[in-house]
């Protein structure tokens, strides 16, 4: 059985948004293990960064991404690895992974011990090099020593079920590191909240700024608390990073009582029994 993560104090966590440049993938990690450095001399122990930071997003085939491409564990995640060690902070960075000849969006999670996970993208839009990206299989909880938390990336935010899974196994903080191209404020706007506010977690958004071959991202990085109040949100064309005290505690309080008679379990009212049709495939999927 897993214990607990030690949850007396909080911690910070920091949500670094830039822009990467596409291909530069020794610039890319030269700039992120700066900006570490600097998360970790303001107190954050925690420390994310957008979805694909390493290489760039629009691709415009497998064969245009693959040189771009880094195996897990590998050069990007033993750097990360280091410097995690030296500073003693745990980082999220997203990347394209190469498997073999299969590529992964995907988004590892290291720490002063080295290599803890490797999220691999789970919902794949028809959008730049997703088209070209192979579906992840698992959503794994990880236990940090100061909280758990769970990764999605981007698209993933937009199905519930996905979110659900992770807090009912007990996260108290959402991690997504994201993509956001215009057209999709809806995300910032409305998705995050109803994530953070329908499943009592915290949740930390890192998003890119920037135009990269045609297509411009919006930046609006956020960190949200578990009643989906923003802690910390960035605008949509800065380098920033963003900062916001944790506290896990607050998150693994599903039962409130606003006032006598008025109160809800936001968990223990649930009925599983009616909701079967969610794990059942849509009579519209595929289509």
């Amino acid at each position: 059985m897993r214990g607990e993560p030690s949850v007396s104090a909080g911690f910070k966590a920091a949500v670094v948004q830039f822009d990467p440049k596409i291909g530069e993938l020794s610039n890319n990690l030269a700039h992120m293990l700066a900006m570490l450095e600097e998360a970790a001399a303001t107190g954050a122990s925690l420390i994310v960064f957008p979805e694909c930071a390493l290489s760039g997003y629009v691709f415009d085939s497998a064969e245009a991404a693959m040189p771009f491409t880094e195996m897990v564990p590998g050069p990007a995640s033993d750097a990360f690895a280091e410097a995690c060690a030296r500073l003693n902070v745990y980082a999220v960075v997203g990347l394209l992974e190469r498997d073999g000849d299969v590529i992964y969006n995907a988004a590892f999670v290291v720490g002063p011990q080295g290599l803890l996970k490797n999220y691999r993208k789970c919902h794949l839009p028809i959008l730049g090099v997703d088209r070209f990206t192979a579906k992840g299989d698992e959503i794994p909880v990880i236990d940090l020593p100061f909280a758990r938390v769970g990764v999605l990336i981007c698209y993933d935010l937009r199905f519930p079920e996905a979110p659900r899974s992770l807090a009912l196994r007990g996260i108290d903080l959402l991690i997504i590191p994201t993509n956001w191209p215009e057209g999709a404020q809806s995300s910032p706007d409305f998705l995050t909240s109803a994530r953070a506010w329908e499943n009592r977690v915290y949740l930390a958004a890192c998003d890119r700024i920037g135009t990269e071959r045609g297509t411009t991202f919006i930046g609006r990085s956020q960190i949200l608390d578990v009643d989906a109040s923003v802690l910390a949100e960035a605008d949509a064309t800065s380098e920033i990073i963003l900062y916001a005290d944790i506290l896990p505690e607050r998150a693994r309080q599903k039962r409130l009582v606003v006032r006598p008679g008025f109160e809800f379990d936001l968990f223990g009212g649930r009925r599983p029994e009616l909701y079967g049709a969610i794990t059942q495939e849509s009579a519209t999927d595929g289509s």
